[in-house]
């Protein structure tokens, strides 16, 4: 949990706390909508022991991305395909990130520029 400038608690993007019409209000959709994008495995909330969906931050800007994909046209098959090349490249992204680190501040290569293979030692 955090805080919010006005000292309020508010949950952490993680933390599962929203309803179903609460998600979709926040997110401008429907409630037929997020249940339609559960359906095809789009989005998968959180379930309170008895069952009842719960969407975290995180999942509200899932549906906000699902629903901006819907309204350019694109269809649910080629959403659900957008968002798993999207999910792929950010973990690339920190994965390299995180072996850049490891390298202690060595420099990155530079595109293109390869070292001189061809050099001899003096």
């Amino acid at each position: 949990m955090d805080r919010d400038d006005g000292g309020a608690v508010v949950p952490g993007p993680d933390r599962a706390v929203y309803a179903i019409s609460v998600a979709a209000e926040l997110a401008g959709i429907a409630v037929q909508t997020v249940r339609l994008y559960e359906q095809h495995g789009l989005i998968t909330p959180a379930r309170s022991p008895g069952g009842t969906r719960r969407y975290s931050g995180d999942d509200l800007v899932r549906l906000r991305r699902i629903a901006e994909l819907s309204r350019r046209g694109i269809n649910l098959a080629g959403i659900g395909r957008i968002l798993d090349l999207e999910e792929d490249n950010a973990a690339l992204t920190a994965e390299r990130d995180r072996l850049r680190a490891d390298a202690d501040g060595a420099p990155p290569a530079t595109p293109g520029h390869e070292p001189n293979r061809h050099a001899t030692a003096c």
